[in-house]
């Protein structure tokens, strides 16, 4: 008897997984349990639905004799409640629980076994809330599903016992039905969470693929977006955007006309055409984007226009808008919610570009007139990988996101302190360690780092000097090099001055770029340190550049030295 009740309750509960794979197709579902802050109206409606699954387990349950008018239902209810209560929480898991447990109990009312069903599916509801909390990192994790879900099914066996009167039936009805509910309903609670799991999963691969295509466009739109806003890069960004997506048409205008319109409409969305659409006024003057599901939201005034959807941006420089963004969809279903992300992230990487290419012609205008600081720059490739690694940290390590977000942030609001002629040294190194930090947690074991750095050290350095020979060790070091690299930072003191030293032991320097480092070209790769050995210079005198030694296929070691004695105001010490 059991064997059969095991075969049949196997194949019944098999209903409510094809059910669950079914569902998890579905978008709304599909929103509700990968939603990080659930509302009111979200667990009610969670609720709801797993309470049905709950009810649906009741009716294809299996009817067990014990005893002439003590009838049981050997069922899957469980799985549905456990479900929701794992993946909404406490709340969730009672309500749930509440809705499928009543039912058990109306549809039988003073049975043998109604009271005990109903009161133990709440508490089964209630262990799965309170251990998803407790296995929080892991809340799609099919194993531990399994393992708590046999467990509050041996809590229904043990509320049965205790409930269910007269004992010896609520015993041999125990005897029967333990060893078929655990192992089925245990089962197929891990299968639920398994097919949920594949929802997370699709959801972050989603999202990686979405990421990956806008750094895509972000490493080829930089060099254009770099030398300004104006009608000339606007094509080209608008052209690269157009070949790399699926998107019908582009456009990018200013605050009064449009700069660059590519696919369909470019025959009326003219470059430099005003007025543009309305919809496009509005985004500017609001600030806030815009969806148009149709032609007449859009705004076109040229009849035979093709374009069915769009989406609008503003593009900001600091917190004024200067232009937009705008996708086009010229066929059904339109602009998708992946269209509205990668538009959202692309004028949010476009806007921080263009504020970018403002600073680097501030930072030319300051090598030209040889102002004391010239201006530093977050590269913004270094600040969206480390954001793609803090972000593949949060799920698997908490902890360690927690501490590359205040490393990143130490970084940035250095890279910020522009305007400071001097730091202490150890401020300076505090910065570094920040910024390796970072890059030790995205390369591993592929990079290695030592500081040695004498204490005590009273001397104060200019800002950002020691930074981009770091980096330039990292950006170039770790090139062919599939062993890694070991990066070895030194400050001491020398008596007339602390020596700096950056050694790396990566892929060094050909002799032809070393001899022509310092020249002002139009090597970009080069500029980092151009700029610091400028500064130093100017700072301290001709005699206190940088000190470059290379070779090819050993390594770079980099020397700065810093004199004790103050620096006046004309490029010398005194």
């Amino acid at each position: 008897m059991i064997l059969q009740l095991l075969q049949n309750l196997t194949s019944r509960s098999g209903i409510i997984i094809i059910l669950a794979f079914l569902l998890s197709k579905n978008k709304t579902f599909k929103r509700l349990v990968t939603k990080k802050d659930l509302s009111l109206v979200d667990k009610i409606s969670m609720s709801i639905l797993f309470g049905v699954f709950g009810i649906i387990g009741t009716y294809s349950g299996i009817k067990i004799g014990v005893a002439p008018g003590s009838d049981a239902i050997a069922n899957s209810r469980v799985i549905g409640v456990f479900v929701a209560g794992w993946l909404g929480g406490p709340f969730v898991g009672i309500l749930s629980g509440i809705i499928a447990g009543l039912h058990r109990w109306v549809i039988d009312i003073g049975g043998f076994t109604s009271l005990a069903c109903g009161l133990s599916t709440v508490v089964e509801g209630l262990i799965a809330g309170y251990s998803s909390r407790k296995f929080n990192n892991v809340k799609t994790d099919w194993i531990w599903a399994l393992i708590m879900g046999a467990f509050s099914e041996i809590v229904q066996m043990m509320i049965i016992l205790v409930i269910a009167k007269p004992f010896n039936q609520a015993l041999s009805l125990v005897k029967i039905i333990w060893f078929p509910m655990i192992f089925v309903n245990s089962i197929g609670i891990a299968v639920f969470i398994g097919i949920t799991q594949q929802i997370f999963l699709e959801k972050e691969q989603v999202a990686a693929e979405k990421a990956e295509l806008i750094l895509k466009i972000a490493n080829k739109t930089l060099p254009h977006l770099r030398k300004g806003f104006n009608t000339e890069t606007a094509k080209l960004t608008a052209q690269i955007i157009y070949d790399m997506t699926d998107i019908d048409a582009v456009a990018i205008t200013d605050d009064e006309k449009i700069l660059a319109h590519v696919g369909e409409g470019s025959d009326h969305h003219k470059s430099g055409s005003i007025p543009m659409t309305d919809l496009t006024y509005k985004v500017i003057k609001s600030g806030k984007y815009e969806v148009a599901k149709n032609k007449e939201e859009i705004g076109c005034k040229y009849e035979k226009c093709s374009l069915l959807s769009a989406v609008i941006f503003p593009l900001k420089e600091r917190d004024k808008v200067i232009g937009t963004l705008k996708l086009y969809k010229s066929q059904k279903p339109g602009i998708t919610s992946l269209d509205l992300k990668l538009a959202q992230g692309l004028a949010k990487l476009f806007s921080t570009q263009i504020e970018l290419s403002k600073i680097d012609y501030q930072r030319k205008l300051l090598v030209q007139t040889e102002l004391k600081i010239l201006q530093a720059q977050i590269n913004p490739h270094f600040l969206f990988n480390s954001l793609n690694t803090i972000a593949s940290f949060i799920r698997t390590k908490p902890d360690k996101a927690r501490q590359l977000i205040i490393h990143l942030g130490d970084y940035l609001r250095q890279n910020m302190t522009v305007n400071q002629d001097e730091i202490d040294i150890y401020k300076e190194i505090f910065h570094i360690k920040s910024y390796l930090a970072i890059v030790h947690a995205r390369f591993g074991d592929k990079i290695k780092i030592d500081f040695d750095i004498e204490e005590g050290l009273k001397i104060k350095i200019p800002p950002l000097i020691l930074q981009p020979i770091v980096e330039n060790a990292v950006k170039h070091g770790l090139k062919n090099i599939n062993d890694g690299i070991e990066i070895k930072i030194i400050a001491k003191d020398e008596g007339e001055y602390v020596k700096l030293s950056v050694i790396d032991n990566g892929v060094g320097i050909e002799k032809s770029i070393l001899e022509k480092l310092f020249l002002e070209t139009d090597n970009d790769s080069c500029i980092g340190l151009r700029n610091v050995d400028k500064r130093l210079k100017y700072k301290y005198g001709s005699a206190y550049g940088l000190e470059i030694k290379s070779e090819l296929g050993k390594g770079t070691t980099i020397n700065i030295k810093i004199p004790k004695l103050k620096a006046n105001t004309k490029g010398g010490i005194v």
